[in-house]
């Protein structure tokens, strides 16, 4: 079995040939990374985009919208985010904020909240449709793991920036935030934009694994065929059955 970090420059390796063809054949690629706070979304990016070129790749976090965005289409400020020919974009959360932070925390009203979950599939829809590929993953852990690493920020200088006044919230109100996740990933499933479940409670093999799907999604055939498929006792599609056989933390 390979070390880590062999696994990890073959499939930096990989990201970097996937991304030498998008630029040579005008992909366009969308990542929407979604998940608990601390699931490791961050520390993915980081080994997603390490090698790649900035002109090509995109980071996309945006922050609480201006007074002026509150008043536009809910999606707009996401579209101007979207990729141009030969770029891959990765959205560090994403319009999906509507159906996770702004439920539990009641950022939103229920009807722009019902809003969004009938009009988002056609969203994404269109923008399939346009000829972008969209890759939305969700990283799940348990109530401990996520109290662990919170705790973890407060003891690494290093992650002073990572502190949020959000943190005790995600424990406090776990059990909402998982029912928003469940509401969302059951409405917001389609054939075209479906979404993958990460078990992420052991960051490195979840690192791992969405680097796999992604280049199993979005590179062309000759790249992909050199890299095996993520663990599927770590990465698997969204069912509905998930929450019942407990692939996904209540």
């Amino acid at each position: 079995m390979k070390h880590y970090q062999d696994e990890l420059r073959d499939l930096q390796l990989a990201l970097l040939k996937m991304q030498q063809a998008h630029v040579r054949n005008g992909d366009r690629t969308v990542v929407v990374l979604e998940g608990r706070d601390a699931a490791g979304k961050d520390g993915t990016i980081k080994r997603i985009t390490e090698h790649l070129t900035p002109r090509a790749t995109h980071v996309v976090a945006l922050a609480k919208p201006s007074d002026r965005e509150q008043g536009e289409w809910y999606f707009q400020r996401y579209v101007a985010q979207l990729p141009t020919s030969g770029e891959l974009v990765i959205f560090n959360r994403s319009w999906y904020n509507r159906a996770g932070v702004e439920v539990v925390m009641g950022f939103s009203t229920k009807a722009q909240q019902a809003e969004f979950l009938r009009d988002v599939p056609d969203f994404e829809r269109m923008v399939v449709e346009s000829g972008i590929k969209i890759i939305k993953i969700w990283l799940d852990i348990d109530k401990a793991e996520q109290r662990k690493r919170l705790d973890a920020r407060h003891d690494d200088p290093l992650k002073a920036l990572k502190i949020s006044d959000m943190d005790e919230v995600a424990q406090k109100k776990w059990k909402a935030y998982s029912k928003a996740r469940d509401v969302m990933l059951a409405r917001t499933d389609t054939p075209f934009a479906p979404w993958t479940c990460v078990r992420a409670d052991h960051k490195k093999p979840a690192r791992l694994a969405v680097m796999r799907h992604i280049i199993h999604q979005a590179a062309p055939h000759e790249i992909a065929a050199g890299i095996e498929p993520a663990d599927p006792a770590i990465l698997f599609p969204y069912a509905a059955t998930a929450i019942g056989e407990g692939l996904l933390a209540k």
